[in-house]
């Protein structure tokens, strides 16, 4: 049996995870007086490990290592897993999960998690979505209401630097915003035009990304791929904001490269978390009296079921959800000067288009629930062009404004949709790994198609000639959206956790992510997971302070 090397004293709080929740876990914890040790599998990062500055042309294999492809099969099937940032991302050969039906699980290890990659569009949820069993009948309702997190998203808002416009909307609450981004004279011309002939809105993207300098962070300067890092700090990660914040206080521990591999329990509370030391293989344990799961939906499902907890319900790996997207439509706007060349810049964020879809009716067109847009419209080259020499030369400078649209489909929370442990499977880690079974639905599928027909027609009320709807149904996983197996309700019998997210199980363990979700809307979540672990931990400090 191998030695488990203990620290002593135990901390105040331990957090598992390094991403959005756990960079705010430790800030609200730190800052409220509590000792707090984070836990990250991967390695650090910092601003020397960015490449956003740096062109395909400048990587030995032009942006397309093959050691990506072999050793990151599933990984480098999300657009932002590239030769300059790959090993932020797990190593699939490391990392391995059994599929039994087809699941792309993409994941990052490195200090700030996805937010060092994140997409950053940020929108919140509404009564529609938190009681959306009461709407239409399907599933549960949360054991919470929009009033209940408006305060906590007021918080992450204003301090994370969220630019964006109010529309006034109840499916799509306003929130605290930083100046928008410009559209494009392409994305007005839509906006008016759908506004007009359809009475739909469409806004700019409310997106993490700062437009004006903010919190000692300067405003974003438009040069491309976030997904590599920012210099600037401009976009939302956690190592440059929370976690920093966190540090500051002097009562903040940082262990990387700590792969966690069970929570320990004594008298029927959490005391410890073993953990596997990445590079040596030494296995450790760190005691706290507090334990906060914030290593992201399925690692946090993971953690309880290697550990046994969660088992007083029949619940636990249950109603996995993601949203089923890809599904696009296009069109050539009707612009009359497009110059490709002269166009606006690398803008980090696109348009959005809010759920219109069953917002007061309870079904249409044999399906329930919505989905929203994200999508944008700029000038490109007409490389299609016919001609010859000066004549094509000339067309493909004739260029034309192109917009598009994607839909992000809300899935519904069904229980045969679920993640188990896979007990004849371990990872490099020896840690035993996840059976996936995740398939769409009737409804989601309906959703998609509906989606791309109904995008179709608003490209079509703008004037949009030459209308193309196409994408394939997305796998599962894939959207990078994954909530649920852990949910949060207040019958013991029926959920994980409590509208706090602790434990039902045990007292002094709590889950803070996004395997706490009752139903995914179809908004993007993280500014929820954000806004639901300020409010964990703020009950945390009180309950703490009882003790």
């Amino acid at each position: 049996m191998l030695q488990v090397a203990t620290r002593a004293e135990p901390f105040d709080a331990v957090v598992v995870g390094s991403g959005a929740t756990g960079g705010w876990a430790a800030k609200r914890l730190t800052e409220a007086g509590m000792k707090v040790a984070m836990l990250e599998a991967g390695a650090k990062v910092t601003p020397k490990d960015f490449t956003e500055h740096q062109q395909s042309w400048q990587y030995p294999y032009l942006g397309n290592s093959p050691y990506m492809r072999r050793e990151r099969a599933i990984q480098s099937q999300c657009y932002a897993c590239r030769e300059g940032n790959y090993n932020w991302f797990v190593n699939d050969l490391d990392n391995p999960y059994t599929q039994a039906k087809p699941f792309s699980w993409i994941r990052m290890r490195a200090l700030g998690g996805r937010t060092l990659s994140w997409g950053r569009q940020s929108y919140r949820f509404s009564d529609l979505d938190f009681k959306a069993a009461s709407h239409d009948g399907f599933g549960d309702d949360w054991p919470i209401s929009y009033a209940d997190l408006a305060p906590y998203y007021d918080i992450v808002e204003k301090y994370v630097g969220i630019s964006g416009q109010n529309e006034g909307l109840a499916q799509l609450p306003d929130g605290q915003f930083l100046p928008p981004m410009q559209m494009t004279c392409g994305e007005a011309m839509l906006r008016d035009a759908v506004k007009s002939r359809l009475g739909r809105t469409v806004t700019i993207g409310r997106a993490a990304v700062l437009t004006k300098n903010h919190n000692g962070r300067a405003a974003c300067h438009y040069c491309g791929p976030c997904e590599q890092g920012c210099g600037t700090f401009s976009y939302f990660a956690s190592p440059w904001t929370t976690i920093a914040d966190a540090q500051k206080t002097g009562r903040f521990t940082l262990i990387t490269d700590a792969v966690a591999a069970r929570v320990n329990t004594k008298d029927g509370k959490a005391n410890s978390v073993t953990y596997v030391d990445s590079n040596t293989r030494e296995v450790r344990e760190i005691r706290g009296k507090v334990i906060v799961l914030c290593a992201s939906t399925l690692e946090s499902t993971r953690l309880l079921m290697n550990s046994g907890i969660g088992k007083s319900s029949d619940v636990l790996g249950h109603y996995l959800m993601d949203h089923i997207f890809q599904g696009s439509v296009s069109a050539e706007m009707p612009v009359e000067e497009a110059r490709p060349w002269a166009g606006p810049p690398r803008r980090p964020n696109g348009l959005y288009i809010p759920r219109f879809r069953n917002v007061k009716e309870k079904i249409t067109n044999g399906f329930i629930r919505g989905y929203g847009y994200q999508g944008s419209s700029r000038p490109a080259f007409r490389f299609n062009a016919p001609g010859f020499g000066k004549e094509f030369k000339d067309a493909v400078r004739n260029g034309f404004w192109h917009i598009a649209l994607t839909a992000f489909c809300e899935t519904l929370p069904r229980f045969e949709n679920q993640v188990e442990i896979d007990a004849n499977r371990v990872d490099a880690w020896g840690i035993p790994v996840l059976k996936m079974q995740m398939e769409w639905s009737d409804n989601e599928l309906k959703l998609w198609n509906d989606s791309r027909e109904q995008g179709a027609e608003m490209l079509a009320a703008a004037g949009g000639r030459d209308i193309r709807m196409g994408g394939n149904v997305s796998t599962p996983g894939l959207c990078i959206h994954e909530v649920g197996t852990a949910r949060m309700g207040t019958d013991a019998r029926k959920s994980v956790v409590n509208p706090f997210c602790r434990t039902h199980e045990v007292s002094n363990l709590f889950v803070t992510d996004g395997a706490v979700f009752c139903s995914i809307a179809c908004q993007n979540p993280t500014l929820t997971m954000m806004a639901i672990t300020v409010r964990a931990c703020d009950y945390i400090t009180r309950e703490f302070a009882k003790a």
